[in-house]
């Protein structure tokens, strides 16, 4: 007998000398150091054989949960602040650059591609909402030819496709491509805060542990330019409630902005607005490839 029998007390190396043949050695230290840190756990807290059943009975439930249309085990990564974390490891900009937040679970269609000042709220519901900005590279360059793709909620707080036999196919969703000057426009509605979906496990593991299950008021965006790295990310309207504790962790300080209201008639006019209405302006810059 050449290999160590297992004990509690050395659970852990026993378990990760076993991956110590895993030709791809990243996939070796990943599976070591899961191990590690799992028996660390289980040690700590001296995990009971009915909690390990309800923890695997609450990952079945997660797996069964999902759907084409919802993926349980991303809202559950999410809640628990990992989703957040994996993003920020790998998009970190040094403060050169837009940060970026989680993609979020309704980026489930390709977005339907819009020309510069299209309204892209088709249920013609909500406070309208003139969106701009600009696409740069960190140096403030301009960059023409860069795409935006955006996607949000409607003023009842739901995706499309929360609601497809409610809101239009493509509602407040769209693509946009810069023009020469890396800008963007386009009318849409303020958003609104809303619950991530709450009735399946993860719903039920906040309820637990008396959590809400809001986010605030948010645009998604995905900008990319030839050359650049892409960023996901949100824009966070300031006046909404839940920023300081939003059920996912996406906000980011330098994320937030502020949606004033215009009342001007003939600005309304020309940019096709009912009047009042309130202006959402964000700069998204990249950084090289």
């Amino acid at each position: 007998m050449t290999g160590e029998l297992f004990s509690e007390e050395r659970s852990a190396e026993v378990v990760a000398e076993s991956f110590a043949g895993t030709p791809d050695p990243r996939l070796r230290q990943v599976l070591t150091s899961l191990v590690r840190h799992l028996h660390d756990f289980v040690k700590d807290v001296e995990l009971t054989e009915a909690e390990w059943e309800t923890a695997i009975g609450f990952l079945t439930d997660t797996g069964q949960t999902c759907t084409p249309t919802r993926q349980e085990f991303i809202l559950l990564s999410d809640v628990l602040g990992l989703s957040m974390l994996v993003e920020t490891i790998n998009h970190r900009t040094g403060g050169t650059a837009t940060e970026s937040t989680v993609l979020g679970p309704f980026h489930m269609v390709v977005s339907p591609a819009r020309e510069l000042g299209d309204d892209i709220a088709l249920d013609g519901k909500g406070t309208p909402c003139l969106v701009s900005g600009q696409v740069t590279g960190p140096d403030g360059d301009p960059l023409p030819g860069a795409t935006v793709d955006v996607w949000q909620t409607n003023e009842d707080g739901f995706y499309d496709v929360q609601q497809p036999d409610v809101q239009p196919a493509g509602n407040l969703r769209g693509i946009f491509t810069t023009d020469d000057e890396g800008r963007f426009w386009f009318r849409s509605v303020v958003p609104r805060y809303y619950p991530i979906p709450d009735d399946g496990p993860v719903g039920q593991l906040l309820a637990a542990t008396g959590r809400h299950p809001n986010r605030p008021a948010h645009l998604h965006f995905i900008a990319q330019a030839e050359g650049y790295r892409s960023v996901t990310t949100h824009v966070f309207v300031a006046d909404s409630p839940y920023l300081d504790s939003d059920a996912v962790f996406g906000v980011k300080d330098s994320l937030v902005r502020e949606v004033p209201v215009v009342d001007d008639p003939a600005r309304a006019a020309q940019v096709g607005l009912a009047n009042p209405f309130r202006t959402l302006t964000f700069d998204l810059s990249l950084l090289p490839v």
